[in-house]
């Protein structure tokens, strides 16, 4: 891959990732310490499946509920070939020299579906952890919640407690089916010096709900995400955030939602804290087709005077008669 001047050298894992599958008991104490802290819960007792993944390697992944699947997508694109059609329709291969590492890399990530009409009683988690002093990891997941299902996912990035940085490359396609409704909340713990490159893309079909919560709170070097969904006649679509920028740190957190269908409905809000880090709070809604609306909300606090916050709203409307705020 290409490093930017602020990037330094990262080496990829020494071999591509393969299944390792272990229990959740063996996985190291210290790793799970670090996982649990970005939301994993190994007793498993609230929670509909799990999938972990080190570096490149899967080491666990497992479904505890019917109509509800946990795979690494290598196993999931074999066991459901049509799948293959929605990789790199919502997120551009070549949108950046990252999410290019991604496709040129063997596809590693999970996959999670709920399948038509199902109804998660607890939460799927996942977790990325990086394991490895200045690894690239690459990671490509597909959600699908389909027609009628209700799930909710809990994922976690995490790095192990001897590792202080690294390159995660996260590519994330999401669809929301008919009537579908998906509660999606990330928990980074990642460490000192971490570069974090999240590249997503969620699609809404009509009458369907998509909820997402991002929550940084501990260290990390540089993050930058922009999360895109479009929404269909009737969808809607909720971004929260709650971020908190420590000393070095450089936060470029923001959203997006086309409010493409009739009665859609959109809201972005943001909660930043610097204590001494950079924060970009972005957000943007886009109405296109009369009748929508949308709300934009970014509130900012600043501990200590060289910690910095700048937000940046946009509100877009491509006609009359609709609805948006900030």
């Amino acid at each position: 891959m290409r490093n930017t001047p602020e990037t330094p050298e990262f080496r990829r894992p020494a071999r591509p990732g393969k299944t390792n599958p272990v229990t959740l008991k063996k996985i190291p104490a210290r790793a799970r310490q670090r996982m649990s802290a970005a939301g994993m819960d190994f007793s498993e007792k609230k929670r509909g499946g799990t999938f972990i993944q080190k570096n490149q390697d899967i080491l666990h992944s497992s479904s505890l509920e019917k109509g509800i699947e946990v795979l690494p997508l290598e196993e999931a694109l074999k066991r459901h070939p049509r799948c293959r059609s929605l990789l790199w329709q919502l997120v551009d291969p070549d949108n950046d020299e990252f999410t290019r590492e991604v496709a040129e890399a063997k596809p590693n990530g999970y996959f999670l579906r709920a399948q038509r009409g199902s109804r998660s009683l607890f939460p799927l988690q996942s977790c990325l952890f990086l394991g490895g002093q200045n690894l690239v990891q690459n990671v490509h997941n597909l959600v699908i919640a389909e027609a009628g299902s209700t799930l909710e996912v809990i994922s976690g990035c995490a790095t192990a407690a001897h590792v202080k940085s690294g390159l995660h490359n996260g590519v994330s396609e999401i669809y929301v089916r008919r009537g579908a409704k998906l509660t999606f909340t990330m928990i980074h713990n990642w460490a000192e010096e971490v570069i974090v490159r999240p590249r997503t893309g969620i699609t809404v079909e009509e009458g369907g709900t998509f909820v997402s919560n991002y929550i940084c709170l501990k260290p990390v070097r540089d993050v930058q995400m922009y999360p895109s969904a479009r929404l269909a006649r009737g969808a809607t679509g909720i971004f929260n955030s709650i971020v908190f920028a420590h000393p070095g740190a450089r936060l470029d957190i923001g959203s997006r939602i086309i409010l493409a269908g009739k009665n859609s409905r959109g809201e972005i809000v943001s909660r930043a804290v610097s204590g001494g880090g950079s924060i970009l709070a972005r957000g943007h809604l886009r109405g296109e087709v009369p009748g929508v609306r949308g709300h934009l909300e970014c509130r900012g606090l600043i501990i200590p005077r060289k910690g910095t916050i700048h937000a940046v709203p946009e509100l877009e409307a491509l006609v009359n008669d609709l609805d948006m705020s900030h």
